[in-house]
């Protein structure tokens, strides 16, 4: 390329108060938001670290309280920067910072007055940004104040630490800017989102032998973990490591175990508020914290058969520009190196999970263990049928004259044909925990037991085997019970007979 020569050079510095303005609208919710000013607490060594809310007032604020290293009043003023560090720069392994955007572009998106006072050596220093001030003077200044009475908060400091403050809450009033009670419940009902979150994406911190102490107006937050490895049924598989250039990317897979084998409570907790359909996938940490999760990286397809399946992946902050981490570290885009390896921890996945159904489906096809349905695939399709040779109908036909047999059977087809299966697919799919078999009177379940009975002892088949049989399949599976109960009085009739 020809060198070109420069002759002149125009001063474009950017006006500030449109480009301060600019920096509200990268994309932050509140929960992205208070998660990047706690990743510069964890980075300044902070051990605990407070979320204070202040909603009924006529002034709202937030604070950010932690008990780490402090600024000294030039590093304050750097921090307050815009760009204040550069993203190439190599940074130390515990840093969760990377633009030095984020203290500034967080707080802005959801304030108009950002207040940091840090304490560091004995000394108290403060500076404030005003969107409003710098609207009118047009200029890259910070107001620095030497009296702090009255801020908010700042009482919570203690010999080191900062406090981070948001006041001019324009973005979080919902309208309500002149409704305080209104106001008051939007901005509580953000923080009540907010506070999974947290719990979710710093849950490593947390968990640790020294843990990061996280408090929520007072209230100590437990760690949410997405692998649920406290749970003796939840399925580990072993750690695989990828070594780069950059530095190791660790992957670790889990299998959450079945509803049935987890308190109500755990469950919905770490399924959230959409459920585990839509939190499977991959959970992308960087530095321990969480990135991204609820994801597959369009590697497959979120899935019921997939549901429980969750896969660890950490990798060091100096990968940061391999994997596109965002300013509000909450997206990211796979190296194609790294692409490769996961579609086989995928086609694992995938293939343990084909195999659990497919052991399933078995049970329901098999005719020896007379299911009341037949799973018929055939020409790309697949139906599902009432199986009318069960005894339960076979016997009870029977038992009918001739000419009402065939509408008996055609009743039967018909129940097969009605069968709701778009409502089925949807409760699947959100919600397949709460499906379950509908409850069978005792006259219904008693007709059946005795003709299930009486065929398979016809067949020769050993009380073992029938019990093991019925067993396995519905209704008498989800009413077992009961079922032993009438099996013992059927039998006991025939022997007194």
């Amino acid at each position: 390329m020809a060198e070109i020569v420069v002759s002149r050079r125009a001063d474009a510095t950017p006006h500030a108060a449109a480009l301060i303005e600019g920096l509200r609208d990268i994309g932050y919710f509140l929960e992205t938001a208070i998660s990047d000013i706690i990743d510069n607490s964890i980075t300044a060594g902070a051990h605990r670290i407070q979320v204070i809310t202040e909603t009924y007032s006529d002034e709202p604020y937030i604070a950010i309280v932690d008990d780490g290293d402090g600024m000294a009043e030039d590093e304050l003023i750097a921090a307050m920067r815009p760009g204040s560090r550069n993203p190439l720069a190599a940074r130390d392994e515990p840093d969760l910072g990377r633009f030095g955007l984020g203290l500034k572009s967080a707080s802005f998106s959801q304030c108009r007055r950002l207040t940091v006072i840090s304490r560091k050596s004995g000394q108290t220093s403060a500076a404030i940004w005003d969107l409003d001030d710098v609207a009118e003077r047009n200029e890259w200044a910070v107001q620095l104040p030497d009296d702090l009475a009255g801020l908010p908060a700042v009482e919570q400091l203690g010999p080191t630490g900062t406090v981070v403050l948001w006041q001019k809450l324009d973005r979080l009033t919902g309208g309500y800017s002149h409704n305080a009670a209104k106001r008051a419940e939007v901005i509580n009902q953000r923080i009540a989102e907010t506070e999974r979150h947290l719990r979710l994406v710093f849950h490593r911190f947390m968990e640790e032998a020294k843990p990061i102490r996280l408090l929520l107006n007072g209230r100590l937050l437990q760690p949410l973990d997405p692998f649920a490895r406290k749970n003796p049924a939840t399925i580990t598989d072993p750690e695989e490591k990828l070594t780069l250039i950059r530095g190791d990317v660790e992957i670790q897979s889990f299998t959450l175990p079945h509803h049935k084998q987890m308190s109500k409570a755990d469950w919905e907790d770490i399924g959230g508020p959409e459920g585990h359909l839509k939190s499977q996938g991959f959970y992308l940490y960087r530095g321990k914290r969480l990135i991204l999760h609820g994801a597959w990286f369009g590697l497959c397809r979120q899935s019921e058969i997939t549901k429980l399946s969750r896969v660890r992946i950490d990798i060091p902050n100096s990968m940061d520009a391999d994997w596109k981490i965002d300013v509000k570290k909450s997206s990211a885009q796979l190296p194609p190196i790294v692409r490769d390896r996961l579609k086989k921890v995928i086609e694992r996945i995938l293939a343990g999970s084909k195999r659990t159904y497919s052991k399933r489906g078995q049970k329901l096809v098999d005719h020896e263990r007379l299911p009341m349905w037949h799973r018929i695939q055939a020409d790309g399709q697949i139906r599902y049928r009432p199986n009318a040779d069960h005894p339960a109908f076979a016997d009870f036909a029977e038992s009918l004259p001739p000419d009402l047999r065939r509408g008996f059977f055609n009743c039967v087809s018909l129940v097969g044909a009605s069968l709701p299966i778009e409502t089925l697919f949807a409760d699947m799919a959100g919600t397949a925990e709460q499906i379950v078999p509908d409850h069978v009177d005792e006259d219904a379940l008693s007709q059946a037991v005795q003709a299930v009975l009486t065929r398979m002892l016809k067949a020769k088949k050993d009380m073992k085997e029938i019990i093991a049989l019925m067993k396995d399949n519905d209704p008498f599976r989800s009413a077992w019970e009961d079922t032993q109960r009438i099996i013992a009085a059927t039998i006991q009739t025939k022997e007194d007979k």
